[in-house]
């Protein structure tokens, strides 16, 4: 890889770590359902005028608005509101298991005994983190755990749906969500204009980093790099972003240590990655770059 993209890619980690500071910011003025849908109308104002989907495309954007908008989004925004950022990222990781187990029984996807034996060790780790005091209470932990499941469902979606531009998908996504996040706000919340209106710095920059750094900045950088490496190369660097949320939240919010957090921590991470580093692929990448590049076109 070369020099540059490989500091681009600790960058697109960098903004997706920051982004759970960026959310325990605006959470302080905002409330987490109104943030949400604060951050899609920003998204879409950005990217809709510029993007076009067609009717067979909305067909599956219209429910990725619920999974990924909804599930997704904004409960992982209500489960930080109580809980820390690091814990949130941490827990939200299993999306990639998840997904892998939803392949497994939905596309038929076979998992090898090693995927399997990583998986595993994923969902070990989020029961020894039920024993942390950053967990206040098991609903904020199903919260959470639903927030990865529709990272899950999501992916099963867009693998089903024709070819969309990631651009396009983000923006027409956050589009067709506003509706949704917007009408629960309006159910369960209060004083959402008043909060806005009043907010501090923390609100806008939590609203704006989310969207602009975390969403359009980051997502089209790491396409960018898909585009050039192999895949294999460059999804193990995503492992890196709830490693450095834990310490950003140390080292920027005061969040706390304790020895559930560390070792459930690393069981995520470590299992995350056995299910999702094909070593083999990694070393021919390594030793034939070229040859491993023409395999994944």
């Amino acid at each position: 890889m070369a020099l540059r993209h490989f500091f681009l890619v600790l960058l697109v980690v960098f903004l997706w770590a920051f982004n759970n500071v960026a959310i325990k910011w605006g959470l302080l003025d905002l409330p987490p359902l109104f943030m949400t849908c604060m951050r899609f109308v920003v998204v879409a104002i950005l990217l809709i005028p510029f993007t076009r989907v067609t009717r067979e495309q909305l067909r599956y954007l219209l429910p990725l608005a619920f999974t990924f908008g909804f599930l997704h989004f904004s409960l992982l925004f209500v489960g930080i509101n109580y809980t820390d950022a690091g814990t949130g990222a941490i827990v939200v990781q299993l999306g990639t298991p998840f997904a892998m187990l939803l392949a497994m029984v939905v596309l038929k996807e076979k998992l090898t005994l090693i995927q399997i034996l990583g998986i595993t060790l994923s969902l070990t780790g989020v029961v020894v983190l039920t024993g942390s005091p950053t967990i206040p209470s098991g609903w904020v932990l199903c919260l959470l755990l639903s927030s990865a499941a529709g990272w899950a469902i999501s992916n099963m979606i867009v693998k089903k749906s024709p070819p969309i531009k990631p651009l396009a998908m983000t923006g027409w996504i956050s589009f067709l969500a506003i509706p949704i996040v917007g009408l629960a706000s309006f159910l369960m919340e209060s004083h959402q204009l008043s909060a806005l209106t009043h907010s501090s710095w923390r609100g806008w920059f939590g609203i704006l980093y989310s969207a602009i750094g975390s969403s359009i900045v980051a997502y089209s950088l790491w396409y960018a790099l898909l585009q050039k490496y192999n895949v294999n190369l460059i999804m193990p660097y995503s492992l890196l972003t709830p490693v450095l949320a834990v310490i950003m939240g140390v080292v920027v919010l005061g969040d706390s240590m304790n020895l559930f957090k560390v070792a459930g921590a690393l069981l995520v991470i470590a299992g995350t990655a056995i299910s999702v580093i094909n070593i083999r692929n990694l070393r021919m990448h390594a030793r034939f770059p070229r040859l491993a590049r023409r395999r994944r076109s």
